[in-house]
């Protein structure tokens, strides 16, 4: 019998979000939401659809594997140069290109925790070292992980806003924490939900890509720009950077339908500032809910909230809220992550709360 390898096989599996026509079926039920998977509740914009409805034809032919028009209209964006942006099926392919470029058996990889769990799974399976650092006052202790490298570090990874917690790290901080590192080594800044940062303070990434150092900066249409269900990404370095990950990179790893909805997205401004708005107003609304409830919350930088429970498992809250047409995400054993939804799917949410809280 065809046996996998022992650092495979330990691997334990990435859990997505349940699924509406899941729950509805095995319950029975309908109307229901899900606020587990972090999406824009807003979807695409109307010239994404627009883009995709007169794309279907051509679907026939194999993707541009080089994804040149979108990589025009994001390097002039950006202000970068075209080699310097590298895409993916979602950043979480960019994540595993990097890892399997860089990364060695043996090697070191730095991460917090809690944070993106797919960043150790990759890790794992190319059979490198996690070192995870947790976080302090819910947010990446960059003093810690800077005191935590080795000669075998070969890789950083920091989510800005992280997720689950929706904390970010201040200008000062990262920068403190990039003279701490050795520029030998890679820092990966995943920034999947950056453009939902209000915050002045917020470290700015890409001062160090211009300043030439080894930084691959994380970015998703998954999120705000509605489109997780096409699953592309990209990732900004330098061009040597670059150019290795692309010698592992699948041919045609982006599929046409998603270059085309990305570059309309990407045009659509009003779209982007309508789905920030929605997303501020959600929030202030949970934030108040939450407070009358007595329950603790991080306030987050992100499009999701981050519960601390007291009384009650988030194995309890998970299905409680279950029952009631609702998913949202359990994280560890007295915290869950609610995605910040429309309005009629913020009070429900809240609804089904209340009647948790006042029967468990």
């Amino acid at each position: 019998m065809l046996k996998a390898s022992d650092h495979i096989k330990s691997i334990k599996p990435y859990v997505p979000g349940k699924p509406i026509e899941e729950l509805e079926r095995e319950l029975g039920i309908s109307d229901s939401i899900k606020l587990a998977s972090n999406e824009n509740p807003l979807g695409p914009s109307p010239l994404a659809i627009k883009a995709l409805y007169n794309s279907v034809n051509d679907l026939n032919r194999y993707p541009d594997g080089n994804c040149y028009h979108l990589r025009q209209v994001l390097s002039e964006k950006l202000q970068v140069q075209p080699e310097e942006i590298v895409f993916g099926n979602g950043s979480n392919e960019i994540i595993e290109l990097a890892v399997r470029t860089f990364l060695c058996p043996g090697d070191e990889a730095l991460m917090a925790h809690p944070s993106f769990v797919v960043y150790s799974t990759i890790v794992q399976a190319v059979q490198g070292n996690n070192i995870v650092v947790p976080l302090k006052n819910w947010r990446h202790d960059l003093q810690k992980m800077a005191s935590k490298v080795t000669k075998k570090t070969k890789i950083v990874f920091i989510a800005n806003p992280n997720n689950p917690t929706g904390t970010i790290n201040t200008k000062a901080e990262l920068n403190t924490f990039m003279k701490r590192i050795p520029k030998k080594i890679l820092v990966i800044v995943d920034e999947a939900y950056y453009e939902y940062v209000a915050s002045s303070d917020y470290a700015d990434s890409m001062k160090y890509f211009r300043e030439g150092r080894n930084i691959l900066i994380l970015r998703t249409f998954s999120k705000i720009y509605g489109l997780a269900g096409l699953r592309i990404g990209y990732g900004i370095a330098g061009a040597e950077i670059i150019d290795a990950m692309n010698r592992i990179r699948q041919p045609f790893n982006v599929n046409s339908l998603a270059q085309r909805a990305a570059v309309a997205a990407l045009k659509d401004e009003k779209h982007l500032e309508k789905t920030k708005l929605t997303n501020e107003k959600g929030k202030e609304y949970l934030y108040k809910e939450l407070e009358a409830l007595k329950i603790t919350y991080i306030p987050t930088e992100a499009n999701f909230i981050y519960i601390l429970l007291k009384d009650m498992t988030s194995v309890e809250i998970y299905n409680s809220l279950l029952g009631k047409g609702v998913i949202i995400r359990p994280m560890g054993e007295n915290t869950i992550r609610v995605t910040i939804g429309l309005p009629k799917e913020n009070r429900k949410f809240i609804k089904a709360l209340q009647e948790a809280v006042w029967t468990l």
